[in-house]
């Protein structure tokens, strides 16, 4: 269908799904300064305070000379996340906590599949946050055949792709590593859940540097 600029833009509903306190309020704060900072905005930046009682959220945009209004809530929200209906859910984890990525296929997995199931080509997203606070593995560590507690990018990747997850990204919403390209990687897959075709992509694609 053409495009009418006339008519109102369409709403992509995003849903950030993820353990306590990695990352995802902060997220959502970094994402408030837009997908394209003012040149004099530099991190790290001065992120502001979100009520979750404001939930969703709502930005617009512009992609591909086309307006969209992204509407975004997390487990915070007012209304039980589990009787929203997404267009769009990104499984967030703390990239210094293992046990966060784990969450992700033991807990927040099955609620995707479980509560979330009206839409084969529903779109999923795994984002690492915190990425700032990855440290490298010790001597100790690797010699024990073991791995540290914070997540390198391949593992992040590795995990996206067996839980068959459609893309991989990691950021620091703190000091805004990586955000403008996560947060355009977003609104581009935003973009494509209002087309026919959708958003569903083979295989997982990653936003990693």
């Amino acid at each position: 269908m053409p495009y009418d600029p006339s008519l109102p833009p369409p709403e992509v509903n995003i849903l950030l799904l993820g353990d306590e306190e990695v990352g995802k309020s902060t997220f959502l704060s970094r994402l408030s300064l837009g997908i394209r900072p003012r040149d004099d905005d530099l991190p790290p930046y001065s992120l502001p305070i979100l009520r979750d009682s404001d939930q969703p959220f709502t930005f617009n945009i512009s992609l591909y000379n086309r307006a969209y209004t992204l509407a975004f809530s997390d487990t915070a929200s007012p209304t039980s996340y589990t009787l929203l209906r997404p267009d769009f859910i990104v499984l967030c984890y703390d990239i210094s906590r293992r046990s966060t990525l784990e969450s992700l296929r033991t807990r927040w997995l099955p609620i995707v599949n479980s509560h979330f199931n009206y839409d084969e080509a529903l779109p999923v997203m795994v984002l690492g946050l915190k990425r700032d606070k990855r440290r490298e593995w010790t001597d100790e560590e690797k010699s024990n055949g073991g791995r540290g507690e914070s997540i390198m990018p391949q593992e992040g990747l590795g995990i996206a792709t067996e839980m068959l997850c459609d893309r991989y990204a990691e950021c620091s919403a703190i000091t805004g590593d990586l955000c403008k390209e996560v947060l355009e990687d977003v609104a581009r897959t935003c973009a494509r859940t209002t087309t026919e075709n959708g958003a569903k992509s083979q295989g997982a694609s990653c936003v990693v540097m």
